[in-house]
């Protein structure tokens, strides 16, 4: 159980603090109105996300006696986790546009932004839903808490970042936020290396 919960609680944490648009559109929100505004953008994810999650599940579901589909799927995942480790590690600084904040934001904007966004169906449909499916099948409380346990620590951390935001404009050129960035990249390498071993077991 603590694993699944560390596995979850890694994974949004690192797609919570990763730059991407709604992240930007949080930070843009805090740094244009407040950090109430940044905050309402932060919640996002829960108003968009469900039919997201169902989808995925109910296609796992669908799959589980498809190994080489379930293998496939595993070793894409690998890969996005792996993508989104390569990102962690290069990240300099996020670089604000200032043309960007300027621009009024909404919680329909940040709305928009999440479900045009690829990277939640990447990653419920590659990752999420295969781990929730899989320990769903021994213990239903331990697959919620995997998905309770991503997403406090993907709004969590959004929204820690817009109060940080919100008080001091420099923290994301700072050198706390490139390290945790890195070093949440280390870890997700091997969470990748784990995904595509699993992969080629289905495979094989």
């Amino acid at each position: 159980m603590i694993s699944i919960i560390f596995i979850g609680s890694l994974l949004g944490l690192s797609a919570g603090i990763a730059p991407g648009p709604l992240l930007m559109l949080v930070i843009s929100e805090t740094l244009q109105h407040d950090i109430k505004a940044g905050i309402k953008v932060a919640l996002v994810p829960l108003l968009t996300d469900l039919p997201i999650i169902m989808l995925a599940l109910f296609l796992s579901t669908t799959l589980t006696e498809l190994n080489y589909i379930l293998g496939s799927i595993s070793i894409v995942g690998g890969c996005f986790i792996l993508y989104l480790a390569y990102n962690n590690l290069c990240i300099e600084a996020v670089e604000l546009d200032e043309q960007e904040i300027k621009n009024p934001g909404s919680l329909i904007k940040g709305m928009l932004a999440n479900v045009l966004s690829p990277h939640p169906y990447l990653f419920w449909l590659t990752v999420g839903a295969p781990i929730v499916s899989k320990t769903m099948n021994n213990n239903f409380f331990i697959a919620l808490l995997f998905i309770l346990s991503f997403y406090f620590c993907l709004i969590g951390s959004k929204i820690t970042l817009a109060i940080l935001a919100g008080k001091s404009k420099s923290f994301l050129a700072g050198a706390p936020y490139i390290y945790t960035m890195k070093f949440l990249g280390i870890i997700l390498c091997f969470f990748a290396i784990m995904l595509f071993y699993d992969g080629l077991v289905l495979l094989s």
